[in-house]
């Protein structure tokens, strides 16, 4: 309490900030809402502002784009299997991530963008939403949603949670209101020992936190995935050797097509799919394809790829995981530019071997162990990305191992979703989290 008393100022001023720049953040979301429409679209849900009536005591995930709401889909369903009474509301941030959960969940969760950090915006989701329960995936701290889970007995936790050095140096600037925040936190359930340490580092309390793995691990294959890749493969692609670039940013295109042109010396029948991270960029990556003379067709123009067409362009949301099981070898983009990198247990689930640059800060330690297992190869540049591409492509059998070991690996390492969803059924706050009896056969 003399902690929460001594941080008023710091408090008041965080929040005063925040108002002061809201104008400036929602002018910013008109000018992307110019390219990306999702961005001009239900600002009410961004203040908290809601026509429907009010639907107490939702158990409440946060995610904040598709990669947080992609590994949160399997825990969502977990809880949603031991608590089926319960309405469960999932929110995101961005136009991505909110299509992406509308399209996995449908009707099974309720679905807004989550209010900005005001006290007045808080204080009205709080009101019409009730949660018995908070869920955050990986690394947002809010102080004012932490704070008022606190204040109302909302157990809230933190899943699947991870803390790079760069973000930790960021937190420990302002290490009192954080640790204040993090005081709330009932529980934090941390990829790696290393992120639990910077956690404890910022100030979460030792007890709350536990290290239960990476649930991006236990990621779910749909039934008969891979007689469903060999035919869309077939359809869309014929017998043409594969190569594909998932989840690309601005300047890492070039990289990748310039690797590209490379390796159609080795092989000129091979055919090149890009899927940029986010797809309302597809005509600057169509452009930077004509800068190199390759014949480009979009994924949404639902047409096979004939000879003429070199770059297949992944426009949609959604399908990167099915083109990842239809490909030969893989590139995971974020890496060869300094973004900190995606998700490289996508195609090694599904059996591919991966390849990806030297910037991935934000799985640091899932890429190590993949080399250390032999599923993984990292490259510093266009150069290493052509040559260890045309080995892979050119070489069926090494090909195979490195892709059995990375599937190998992957599969050793699931089992964080369950153990997760039994700390989320234990956590209880007197009236607050009062759960209803558990399915048959929850456990």
């Amino acid at each position: 309490m003399d902690l929460e008393r001594s941080l008023g100022p710091v408090r008041l001023f965080y929040s005063a900030l925040f108002y002061f720049l809201t104008p400036v953040i929602l002018a910013r979301l008109y000018w992307r809402g110019r390219k990306q429409p999702g961005y001009s679209e239900r600002w009410s849900e961004r203040l908290a502002l809601y026509d429907a009536e009010p639907e107490p005591g939702v158990i409440w995930f946060h995610a904040v784009s598709v990669g947080e709401a992609e590994a949160a889909f399997p825990l969502v369903r977990a809880i949603k299997h031991r608590f089926p009474s319960r309405t469960i509301l999932v929110t995101a941030t961005t136009p991505t991530g909110s299509a992406r959960i509308k399209e996995v969940l449908g009707d099974t969760a309720k679905h807004v963008y989550l209010p900005y950090d005001l006290p007045d915006c808080v204080e009205r989701f709080i009101r019409h939403y009730r949660p018995v329960l908070a869920v955050v995936l990986e690394t947002e701290i809010w102080p004012n949603f932490y704070r008022a889970c606190g204040r109302q007995g909302i157990p809230l936790a933190i899943v699947n949670a991870r803390l790079s050095e760069q973000s930790a140096r960021g937190y420990l600037k302002l290490r009192s209101l954080t640790r204040e925040s993090l005081s709330h936190v009932r529980l934090i359930a941390a990829q790696t020992s290393e992120d639990a340490k910077r956690y404890i580092a910022i100030g979460a309390n030792p007890k709350s936190v536990v290290v239960t793995g990476n649930i991006k691990f236990d990621m779910e294959l749909p039934a008969a995935a891979e007689e469903r890749a060999r035919a869309m493969r077939s359809a869309l692609f014929g017998k043409r050797p594969v190569f594909i670039a998932g989840s690309t940013h601005p300047g890492e295109e070039s990289l990748v097509l310039t690797a590209f042109n490379s390796l159609r010396r080795q092989l000129p029948e091979l055919l090149l799919i890009v899927a940029p991270r986010h797809p309302h960029r597809a005509a600057d990556v169509i452009a930077e394809c004509r800068k190199f003379g390759l014949a480009t067709r979009l994924r949404s123009e639902k047409s096979a790829c004939d000879e003429p067409v070199d770059v297949f362009l992944l426009d949609t949301l959604g399908e990167l995981r099915s083109f990842y099981a239809v490909s030969d070898a893989a590139f995971v983009g974020g890496s060869l530019v300094p973004v900190g990198g995606h998700n490289v247990l996508e195609p090694a689930a599904v059996g591919l071997p991966v390849v990806f640059g030297p910037h991935l800060f934000n799985f640091a330690e899932i890429g190590r162990k993949l080399k250390e297992s032999g599923g993984g190869i990292e490259v510093k540049n266009a150069e290493e990305l052509a040559y260890w591409a045309g080995r892979l492509l050119c070489d069926e059998s090494l090909r195979s191992e490195i892709g059995g070991n990375g599937k190998r690996f992957v599969s050793a390492n699931q089992g964080a979703v369950q153990k997760i969803a039994e700390l989320l059924g234990g956590l209880k706050a007197g009236k607050a989290f009062n759960p209803p009896p558990e399915a048959p056969g929850a456990r």
